[in-house]
């Protein structure tokens, strides 16, 4: 078995190398968002990740807002530092998922069944659904708690278990 090189992540993106200007800092991550989703999509399974636009949030990509704002009331989320600093993270991701520091799996969430990636290491997942011509990435988030990693864990465990039983 050949063991494969550990996954190096991108740098994260912080504030503070803004001086505090919070508008620049915005705009330097989305900048990333807009070069990772929308003018270069990356492929996961061989077909394209799509991002949802609409409805927009302030004049931006639903998706970009959803995966740097935080919140359980969509029309009032708020910026997350931590999810804005790993911004370059999702694409890695998805581009990275055969790796087998990768954990991938299926849940249901409502009438969807969701892919989701996670690593570990990072405590960083990504959340995709099948479209059958494209894959939706519908978040991506760092995890903060033990008890939310360890949920997910378990997750990964009982799903892997009843597909090989």
């Amino acid at each position: 078995m050949i063991e494969e090189k550990e996954l190096v992540f991108p740098d994260l993106i912080f504030f503070n190398d803004y001086a505090g200007d919070f508008k620049s800092y915005f705009k330097a991550v989305y900048a990333v968002f807009e070069n990772d989703f929308i003018k270069n999509q990356p492929k996961y399974e061989g077909l394209k990740v799509a991002v949802r636009k609409y409805p927009e949030v302030d004049g931006l990509h639903r998706t970009f807002y959803h995966i740097t704002h935080e919140g359980e009331d969509e029309n009032n989320r708020q910026p997350d530092i931590r999810r804005m600093e790993r911004i370059r993270y999702p694409k890695f991701v998805i581009d990275n998922n055969t790796h087998n520091q990768i954990l991938i799996w299926k849940n249901k969430r409502g009438k969807d069944e969701r892919i989701v990636l996670f690593n570990e290491a990072e405590n960083y997942v990504v959340i995709l659904t099948d479209r059958t011509e494209y894959y939706m990435f519908i978040t991506a988030y760092y995890i903060e708690t033990e008890h939310r990693k360890r949920s997910l864990l378990k997750e990964y465990e009982t799903y892997i278990k009843a597909k090989t039983a």
